[in-house]
């Protein structure tokens, strides 16, 4: 019985004292961190240009100085049904965030691109440097009216 417990208690002091090996990771080794970004810290590197009007029908938007809380809603609401698989209020995705999007955008612009993604895509730098930063993701023209352009320019404004 002394023969044993000595036997363990000598095992257990040499398991104890054993070298530690360190394993050698050698290859690929990837570390993925997100990165999101607000709309007002748009990073992508396409120049902030109020003056650009883009190329359509719209050539001026006049905002009342209080928000139209009705045509806000319509906005949300159609913002919700058509522009949401692209774009987040807050955070990039296919295409940009729409947060603060009047700080790098006219509002005349962003009717434009709502009303016809297809001309300005082909003639406005702004629309074609957006493509070339969002990995040529193209904005789907979504045959809305100017009405419907209108309020979502007004709910964009609520963000």
């Amino acid at each position: 019985m002394k023969k044993v417990l000595m036997l363990a208690i000598l095992g257990t002091f040499v398991l104890a004292c054993g070298e530690k090996k360190e394993e050698n990771k050698q290859g690929f080794e990837m570390n993925r961190t997100k990165k999101t970004t607000t709309a007002v810290a748009e990073s992508e590197g396409v120049p902030v240009d109020l003056d650009n009007k883009g190329i359509g029908p719209i050539t001026k938007v006049t905002f009342d100085d209080e928000i139209n809380a009705e045509m806000a809603s319509r906005g949300e609401a159609k913002f919700k049904t058509i522009c949401v698989a692209c774009h987040m209020v807050d955070q990039r995705m296919i295409g940009p965030a729409m947060a603060g999007v009047y700080e790098r955008r006219s509002p005349e612009w962003v009717m434009n691109m709502i009303l016809n993604p297809d001309g300005m895509l082909r003639e406005d730098p702004i629309a074609k440097a957006l493509l070339k930063e969002y990995n040529n993701a193209i904005m789907l023209n979504q045959n809305l009216s100017e009405e419907d352009a209108r309020a979502l320019a007004e709910y964009l404004r609520t963000l």
